[in-house]
């Protein structure tokens, strides 16, 4: 069996991606190793994922290419779906923590969704599939 275990998501600073992906999306750091060369390997993981789940490798930018794409990997599209269990308690404890929605909450018959940026830009669906 294989999956994805990881997703790069190239950042500007290891500790202010850190914070805003524990503090503001409830996700746990799941490594933040150091690497000897001024490089981390730092992972963090949506609540409630365990063994195998799909994490996110956070990786500082090393030159202007790399820091030119920090926010617009996907060109502006939505990029990242992050599941919940209960749409309207994390949708108020994102927007509690400061998390910036794009749309109010929308019902569609796949479920409940809101579009939302991360710290760098990238946007996200907050979504709660429809049984």
């Amino acid at each position: 069996m294989s999956h994805i275990a990881l997703v790069t998501l190239v950042v500007d600073d290891y500790d202010r991606a850190i914070a805003f992906y524990t503090d503001a999306l409830g996700f746990r750091l799941a490594e933040d190793t150091d690497r000897g060369d001024g490089s981390r390997w730092v992972v963090v993981s949506p609540p409630g994922s365990g063994h195998g789940s799909t994490g996110l490798l956070l990786a500082r930018a090393k030159d202007d290419t790399q820091r030119a794409r920090i926010g617009a990997q996907t060109g502006g599209r939505v990029g990242f779906f992050l599941h919940t269990e209960d749409f309207a308690r994390d949708h108020a404890r994102m927007l509690a923590a400061g998390v910036r929605f794009l749309e109010e909450p929308r019902h569609e018959p796949y479920g409940s969704v809101a579009v939302f940026e991360d710290l760098y830009g990238n946007r996200w669906d907050l979504l709660q599939p429809a049984k």
